[in-house]
Protein backbone atom coordinates (compact mmCIF):
# COMPACT_ATOMS: atom_id res chain seq x y z
CA UNK A 1 0.00 0.00 0.00
CA UNK A 2 1.05 3.58 -0.64
CA UNK A 3 2.51 5.40 2.34
CA UNK A 4 2.86 9.13 2.03
CA UNK A 5 4.20 9.54 5.57
CA UNK A 6 7.03 7.04 5.89
CA UNK A 7 6.91 7.02 9.72
CA UNK A 8 3.21 6.06 9.82
CA UNK A 9 1.55 2.70 9.41
CA UNK A 10 -1.63 4.43 8.21
CA UNK A 11 -2.15 4.84 4.46
CA UNK A 12 -5.80 5.86 4.65
CA UNK A 13 -8.36 7.26 7.06
CA UNK A 14 -12.03 6.45 7.66
CA UNK A 15 -14.34 9.48 7.83
CA UNK A 16 -17.32 8.50 9.99
CA UNK A 17 -19.35 11.44 8.69
CA UNK A 18 -22.44 12.97 10.28
CA UNK A 19 -24.25 9.71 11.02
CA UNK A 20 -23.41 6.00 11.03
CA UNK A 21 -27.04 4.86 10.73
CA UNK A 22 -27.76 3.34 7.28
CA UNK A 23 -31.22 4.90 7.13
CA UNK A 24 -29.78 8.41 7.40
CA UNK A 25 -27.40 8.16 4.44
CA UNK A 26 -29.80 8.75 1.50
CA UNK A 27 -31.70 11.65 3.16
CA UNK A 28 -28.36 13.28 4.04
CA UNK A 29 -27.16 12.74 0.47
CA UNK A 30 -30.26 14.46 -0.95
CA UNK A 31 -30.02 17.32 1.58
CA UNK A 32 -26.35 18.10 0.95
CA UNK A 33 -26.61 17.63 -2.81
CA UNK A 34 -29.42 20.20 -2.83
CA UNK A 35 -27.41 22.59 -0.65
CA UNK A 36 -24.35 22.16 -2.89
CA UNK A 37 -26.30 22.86 -6.10
CA UNK A 38 -27.93 25.92 -4.50
CA UNK A 39 -24.50 27.15 -3.37
CA UNK A 40 -22.91 26.76 -6.82
CA UNK A 41 -25.89 28.28 -8.66
CA UNK A 42 -26.33 31.22 -6.28
CA UNK A 43 -22.66 32.20 -6.19
CA UNK A 44 -22.27 31.80 -9.96
CA UNK A 45 -25.25 34.11 -10.49
CA UNK A 46 -23.66 36.71 -8.20
CA UNK A 47 -20.39 36.54 -10.17
CA UNK A 48 -22.13 36.76 -13.55
CA UNK A 49 -24.38 39.63 -12.44
CA UNK A 50 -21.42 41.65 -11.15
CA UNK A 51 -19.25 41.13 -14.22
CA UNK A 52 -22.07 41.81 -16.70
CA UNK A 53 -23.48 45.00 -15.15
CA UNK A 54 -21.42 48.22 -15.53
CA UNK A 55 -23.18 49.71 -12.48
CA UNK A 56 -21.70 46.98 -10.30
CA UNK A 57 -18.09 47.68 -11.29
CA UNK A 58 -17.18 49.07 -7.86
CA UNK A 59 -14.71 47.85 -5.20
CA UNK A 60 -17.50 46.44 -2.98
CA UNK A 61 -18.81 44.17 -5.74
CA UNK A 62 -15.29 43.37 -6.94
CA UNK A 63 -14.57 41.90 -3.50
CA UNK A 64 -17.97 40.20 -3.38
CA UNK A 65 -17.32 38.42 -6.67
CA UNK A 66 -14.07 37.00 -5.27
CA UNK A 67 -15.87 35.99 -2.07
CA UNK A 68 -18.47 34.11 -4.16
CA UNK A 69 -15.73 32.38 -6.18
CA UNK A 70 -13.91 31.37 -2.98
CA UNK A 71 -17.17 30.03 -1.54
CA UNK A 72 -17.67 27.84 -4.62
CA UNK A 73 -14.15 26.41 -4.25
CA UNK A 74 -14.48 26.06 -0.46
CA UNK A 75 -17.74 24.10 -0.68
CA UNK A 76 -16.40 21.95 -3.53
CA UNK A 77 -13.47 20.93 -1.31
CA UNK A 78 -15.89 19.48 1.25
CA UNK A 79 -19.35 18.53 -0.04
CA UNK A 80 -18.51 16.16 -2.97
CA UNK A 81 -16.39 14.07 -0.58
CA UNK A 82 -19.33 13.98 1.85
CA UNK A 83 -21.71 12.87 -0.91
CA UNK A 84 -19.44 9.95 -1.80
CA UNK A 85 -19.21 8.88 1.85
CA UNK A 86 -23.01 8.94 2.25
CA UNK A 87 -23.54 6.33 -0.46
CA UNK A 88 -20.39 4.26 -0.68
CA UNK A 89 -16.76 4.94 0.20
CA UNK A 90 -16.00 6.31 3.67
CA UNK A 91 -12.23 5.93 3.35
CA UNK A 92 -9.88 8.67 2.17
CA UNK A 93 -6.18 8.24 1.40
CA UNK A 94 -3.52 9.83 3.61
CA UNK A 95 -2.51 12.18 0.79
CA UNK A 96 -6.15 12.93 -0.02
CA UNK A 97 -6.89 13.78 3.61
CA UNK A 98 -3.94 16.20 3.90
CA UNK A 99 -4.87 17.75 0.54
CA UNK A 100 -8.44 18.34 1.67
CA UNK A 101 -7.24 19.85 4.94
CA UNK A 102 -4.84 22.15 3.09
CA UNK A 103 -7.58 23.59 0.87
CA UNK A 104 -10.10 23.84 3.73
CA UNK A 105 -7.71 26.05 5.71
CA UNK A 106 -6.47 27.99 2.68
CA UNK A 107 -9.95 28.78 1.32
CA UNK A 108 -11.60 29.22 4.72
CA UNK A 109 -9.01 31.80 5.74
CA UNK A 110 -9.27 33.48 2.32
CA UNK A 111 -12.97 33.95 3.11
CA UNK A 112 -11.98 35.45 6.44
CA UNK A 113 -9.53 37.94 4.93
CA UNK A 114 -11.95 38.92 2.16
CA UNK A 115 -14.60 39.69 4.79
CA UNK A 116 -12.06 41.94 6.52
CA UNK A 117 -11.24 43.68 3.23
CA UNK A 118 -14.96 44.22 2.57
CA UNK A 119 -15.31 45.80 6.04
CA UNK A 120 -12.38 48.09 5.23
CA UNK A 121 -14.09 49.07 1.99
CA UNK A 122 -17.29 50.01 3.87
CA UNK A 123 -15.22 51.95 6.43
CA UNK A 124 -13.59 54.08 3.73
CA UNK A 125 -16.89 54.55 1.86
CA UNK A 126 -18.76 55.80 4.95
CA UNK A 127 -16.04 57.45 7.04
CA UNK A 128 -13.96 59.02 4.25
CA UNK A 129 -16.28 59.25 1.21
CA UNK A 130 -14.44 62.14 -0.48
CA UNK A 131 -11.24 60.07 -0.82
CA UNK A 132 -13.00 56.73 -1.51
CA UNK A 133 -12.24 56.65 -5.27
CA UNK A 134 -8.54 57.36 -4.79
CA UNK A 135 -8.11 55.18 -1.68
CA UNK A 136 -9.92 52.14 -3.07
CA UNK A 137 -8.53 52.37 -6.60
CA UNK A 138 -8.39 49.27 -8.80
CA UNK A 139 -4.67 48.66 -8.25
CA UNK A 140 -5.11 48.70 -4.47
CA UNK A 141 -8.16 46.43 -4.68
CA UNK A 142 -6.17 43.88 -6.68
CA UNK A 143 -3.35 43.99 -4.11
CA UNK A 144 -5.82 43.47 -1.26
CA UNK A 145 -7.35 40.44 -3.00
CA UNK A 146 -3.88 39.05 -3.80
CA UNK A 147 -2.85 39.39 -0.15
CA UNK A 148 -6.14 37.83 1.03
CA UNK A 149 -5.50 34.79 -1.19
CA UNK A 150 -1.73 34.30 -0.72
CA UNK A 151 -1.28 34.59 3.06
CA UNK A 152 -3.92 31.89 3.87
CA UNK A 153 -2.14 29.45 1.54
CA UNK A 154 1.15 29.98 3.41
CA UNK A 155 -0.71 29.52 6.71
CA UNK A 156 -2.32 26.30 5.45
CA UNK A 157 0.98 24.97 4.09
CA UNK A 158 2.62 25.44 7.50
CA UNK A 159 -0.03 23.38 9.30
CA UNK A 160 -0.10 20.70 6.61
CA UNK A 161 3.69 20.23 6.84
CA UNK A 162 3.56 20.12 10.64
CA UNK A 163 0.80 17.50 10.51
CA UNK A 164 2.75 15.42 7.99
CA UNK A 165 5.63 15.04 10.46
CA UNK A 166 3.36 13.27 12.97
CA UNK A 167 3.19 9.49 13.29
CA UNK A 168 -0.13 7.68 12.88
CA UNK A 169 -0.20 4.09 14.13
CA UNK A 170 -3.23 1.78 14.17
CA UNK A 171 -6.19 4.08 14.80
CA UNK A 172 -7.32 5.65 11.51
CA UNK A 173 -10.97 6.47 12.30
CA UNK A 174 -11.75 10.21 12.09
CA UNK A 175 -14.86 11.18 14.05
CA UNK A 176 -15.74 13.92 11.58
CA UNK A 177 -17.10 14.47 8.07
CA UNK A 178 -13.88 16.17 6.87
CA UNK A 179 -10.15 16.13 7.50
CA UNK A 180 -9.53 18.73 10.19
CA UNK A 181 -6.51 19.44 12.37
CA UNK A 182 -7.98 18.63 15.78
CA UNK A 183 -9.44 15.15 15.04
CA UNK A 184 -6.32 14.21 13.05
CA UNK A 185 -4.00 15.29 15.86
CA UNK A 186 -6.06 13.19 18.28
CA UNK A 187 -5.21 10.10 16.18
CA UNK A 188 -1.47 10.71 16.28
CA UNK A 189 0.65 8.39 18.40
CA UNK A 190 3.52 10.92 18.52
CA UNK A 191 3.81 14.22 20.36
CA UNK A 192 1.59 17.02 19.04
CA UNK A 193 3.08 19.66 21.36
CA UNK A 194 4.63 21.72 18.55
CA UNK A 195 1.40 21.56 16.51
CA UNK A 196 -0.65 22.77 19.47
CA UNK A 197 1.77 25.63 20.21
CA UNK A 198 1.58 26.80 16.58
CA UNK A 199 -2.21 26.50 16.56
CA UNK A 200 -2.59 28.55 19.74
CA UNK A 201 -0.16 31.23 18.52
CA UNK A 202 0.07 31.59 14.74
CA UNK A 203 -3.36 30.16 14.02
CA UNK A 204 -5.02 32.44 16.57
CA UNK A 205 -3.29 35.48 15.04
CA UNK A 206 -4.38 34.57 11.50
CA UNK A 207 -7.94 33.93 12.67
CA UNK A 208 -8.36 36.84 15.09
CA UNK A 209 -6.57 39.60 13.12
CA UNK A 210 -9.21 39.87 10.35
CA UNK A 211 -11.95 39.84 13.00
CA UNK A 212 -10.24 42.68 14.89
CA UNK A 213 -10.01 44.67 11.63
CA UNK A 214 -13.73 44.11 11.02
CA UNK A 215 -14.60 45.12 14.59
CA UNK A 216 -12.48 48.29 14.37
CA UNK A 217 -14.02 49.20 11.01
CA UNK A 218 -17.58 48.83 12.28
CA UNK A 219 -16.92 50.76 15.49
CA UNK A 220 -15.67 53.68 13.39
CA UNK A 221 -18.62 53.27 11.00
CA UNK A 222 -21.07 53.29 13.93
CA UNK A 223 -19.52 56.47 15.36
CA UNK A 224 -19.71 58.16 11.94
CA UNK A 225 -23.28 57.06 11.22
CA UNK A 226 -24.55 58.26 14.61
CA UNK A 227 -23.32 61.75 13.69
CA UNK A 228 -25.52 61.82 10.56
CA UNK A 229 -28.44 64.18 11.37
CA UNK A 230 -31.13 62.62 9.15
CA UNK A 231 -32.79 59.28 9.88
CA UNK A 232 -32.85 58.50 6.15
CA UNK A 233 -29.08 59.00 5.94
CA UNK A 234 -28.52 56.66 8.88
CA UNK A 235 -30.74 53.97 7.32
CA UNK A 236 -28.91 54.23 4.00
CA UNK A 237 -25.51 53.92 5.70
CA UNK A 238 -26.60 50.95 7.81
CA UNK A 239 -28.24 49.21 4.82
CA UNK A 240 -24.88 48.98 3.03
CA UNK A 241 -23.39 47.17 6.04
CA UNK A 242 -26.27 44.94 7.19
CA UNK A 243 -25.62 42.07 4.77
CA UNK A 244 -21.92 42.01 5.53
CA UNK A 245 -22.50 42.02 9.29
CA UNK A 246 -24.92 39.08 8.98
CA UNK A 247 -22.33 37.00 7.11
CA UNK A 248 -19.56 37.99 9.56
CA UNK A 249 -21.70 36.91 12.54
CA UNK A 250 -22.48 33.49 11.01
CA UNK A 251 -18.94 32.85 9.82
CA UNK A 252 -16.90 34.00 12.82
CA UNK A 253 -19.39 32.86 15.45
CA UNK A 254 -19.11 29.25 14.29
CA UNK A 255 -15.33 29.39 13.69
CA UNK A 256 -14.56 30.79 17.14
CA UNK A 257 -16.77 28.14 18.71
CA UNK A 258 -14.81 25.36 16.97
CA UNK A 259 -11.21 26.57 17.04
CA UNK A 260 -10.74 28.79 20.09
CA UNK A 261 -10.80 25.85 22.49
CA UNK A 262 -8.21 23.29 23.68
CA UNK A 263 -7.67 20.18 21.58
CA UNK A 264 -8.86 17.94 24.44
CA UNK A 265 -12.33 19.53 24.45
CA UNK A 266 -12.99 18.95 20.74
CA UNK A 267 -16.04 16.65 20.41
CA UNK A 268 -18.61 15.55 17.86
CA UNK A 269 -20.87 18.43 19.01
CA UNK A 270 -18.61 20.77 17.07
CA UNK A 271 -19.79 19.20 13.77
CA UNK A 272 -22.82 21.49 13.61
CA UNK A 273 -20.69 24.61 14.07
CA UNK A 274 -18.28 23.31 11.41
CA UNK A 275 -21.20 22.85 9.00
CA UNK A 276 -22.23 26.48 9.55
CA UNK A 277 -18.96 28.04 8.37
CA UNK A 278 -18.08 25.43 5.74
CA UNK A 279 -21.43 24.75 4.04
CA UNK A 280 -24.28 26.89 5.35
CA UNK A 281 -22.57 30.30 5.12
CA UNK A 282 -21.44 29.69 1.54
CA UNK A 283 -24.99 28.72 0.58
CA UNK A 284 -26.63 31.69 2.32
CA UNK A 285 -24.18 34.39 1.12
CA UNK A 286 -25.91 34.96 -2.27
CA UNK A 287 -29.31 35.28 -0.57
CA UNK A 288 -28.04 37.58 2.19
CA UNK A 289 -26.24 39.94 -0.20
CA UNK A 290 -28.90 40.00 -2.92
CA UNK A 291 -32.04 40.26 -0.79
CA UNK A 292 -30.78 43.35 1.04
CA UNK A 293 -29.09 45.07 -1.89
CA UNK A 294 -31.16 46.91 -4.50
CA UNK A 295 -28.27 47.34 -6.98
CA UNK A 296 -27.41 43.64 -6.90
CA UNK A 297 -31.07 42.61 -7.22
CA UNK A 298 -31.34 44.88 -10.26
CA UNK A 299 -28.17 43.36 -11.71
CA UNK A 300 -29.57 39.86 -11.23
CA UNK A 301 -32.84 40.87 -12.93
CA UNK A 302 -30.88 42.27 -15.88
CA UNK A 303 -28.86 39.06 -16.11
CA UNK A 304 -31.96 36.85 -16.05
CA UNK A 305 -33.67 39.16 -18.57
CA UNK A 306 -30.76 38.80 -20.99
CA UNK A 307 -30.76 35.02 -20.58
CA UNK A 308 -34.52 34.89 -21.32
CA UNK A 309 -34.20 37.14 -24.39
CA UNK A 310 -31.34 34.97 -25.74
CA UNK A 311 -33.36 31.79 -25.14
CA UNK A 312 -36.52 33.16 -26.75
CA UNK A 313 -37.08 32.08 -30.40
CA UNK A 314 -36.53 34.83 -32.96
Amino acid sequence: MERVNQTSSVSEFILLGLSSRPGDQKPLFILFLTMYLVTITGNLLIILAIHSDPQLQTPMYFFLSFLSFTDICFTTTIVPRMLVSFLSEKTISYAGCLTQMYFIYALGNTDSFLLAVMALDRYVAICDPFHYVTTMNHHRCVLLVAFSCSLPHLHSLLHTLLLNRLTFCDNNVIHHFLCDLSPLMKLSCSSTFLNEIVIMSECSVVLVTPFVCITFSYIRILITVLKIPSAAGKRKAFSTCGSHLTVVTLFYGSIFYVYLQPLSTYTARDHIATLVYTVLTSMLNPFIYSLRNKDLKQGLRKLMGRRKSQAAPS
